[in-house]
């Protein structure tokens, strides 16, 4: 009886330390946030530290506000979808074309490829920003000179589509290369027998990569598809350094942006921290439902 206890109890005496640190640099400040989400936190509470709890007054405040229907959930839900699309569609294009590259041009392409991840998301924001500048941006350099704009005359950061388009090219361009890499790894290990037998039966290359090399590296496309849903629903740096993005184009916010914007721009940490707890409930949800459809689909 003894020894089947300490069998079972061997594996979590092993996970342990690692449970303990994931309590201390996850589980505690996500308790502080909801706790925080559930109080009156302004400016006054945090110099007199004091509490204010006022239970769901803030969520209610929140889900309320017709703001967060028509532009804020639009915005953080319609961007994630195009930017997540976008990225797994361009990494999976882009690890088809490694694949077929001799080794070394192969070494030599990701580690080009990868250049693009390692560059800071700060970076890569003004460098888009520099690249639409209004007035001395070169794409708006070159579209001037081929006629289609009159440089100088257009501002692509005022209009909300062409903010989330520049936003959108931002974060497929950083986010590409590891879904790019991750694919790759997984067709190297793509039995080449499965391709020639789908040769044989006639298989174009389109029907290959439906018929082959999509189920085989379903577990690998469900992985960055998740990831890739959490960094897009919680972009921040690349929507709020962008011009407007900090406060002045209420047009452009996502949840990560308004949450930032409502506790540190106007003092209402409660609500910033209520906005917050609701963007982390929505990743949940989003990667529950797509983490079971993707086991009924095994079971079937």
């Amino acid at each position: 009886m003894g020894s089947h206890r300490m069998r079972t109890l061997r594996p979590w005496l092993l996970l342990a330390p690692t449970l303990a640190l994931m309590a201390v640099l996850l589980a505690w400040p996500l308790g502080r946030v909801v706790w925080l989400s559930l109080q009156n936190y302004g400016l006054r509470e945090l110099n007199r530290g004091t509490t204010n709890f006022v239970g769901f007054d803030n969520y209610v405040s929140v889900l309320t506000q017709p703001y967060l229907w028509t532009i804020v959930l639009p915005n953080t839900i319609g961007f994630a979808v195009v930017t997540v699309v976008g990225t797994v569609a361009l990494g999976t294009l882009v690890a088809l074309f490694l694949a077929t590259l001799p080794v070394a041009w192969r070494y030599l392409a990701s580690s080009a490829v990868m250049v693009a991840w390692a560059v800071p998301a700060i970076t890569g924001t003004y460098v888009w920003v520099f690249l639409f500048d209004a007035a001395d941006g070169l794409v708006t350099h070159a579209l001037g000179g081929l006629g289609v704009i009159e440089t100088g005359s257009v501002n692509w950061f005022l209009e909300r589509w062409s903010f989330f388009g520049i936003a959108a090219l931002n974060v497929v361009h950083h986010g590409f290369p590891f879904v790019a890499v991750t694919v790759l790894a997984g067709l190297l290990t793509v039995p080449t027998e499965l391709y020639e037998a789908a040769v044989i039966d006639g298989a174009g290359a389109w029907r290959r990569f439906w018929s082959v090399t999509v189920p085989v590296l379903k577990p690998i496309f469900a992985v960055v598809t998740i990831l890739s849903t959490i960094w897009d629903f919680k972009v921040f740096a690349q929507i709020f350094l962008m011009p407007g993005g900090s406060g002045t184009n209420r047009e452009v916010f996502n949840l990560g942006v308004w949450s930032y914007i409502q506790s540190f721009a106007q003092g209402r940490y409660g609500l910033g921290a209520a906005i917050a707890v609701l963007l982390t409930l929505l990743l949940l949800g989003i990667t529950v439902v797509y983490l079971r459809t993707l086991f009924v689909e095994e079971d079937l």
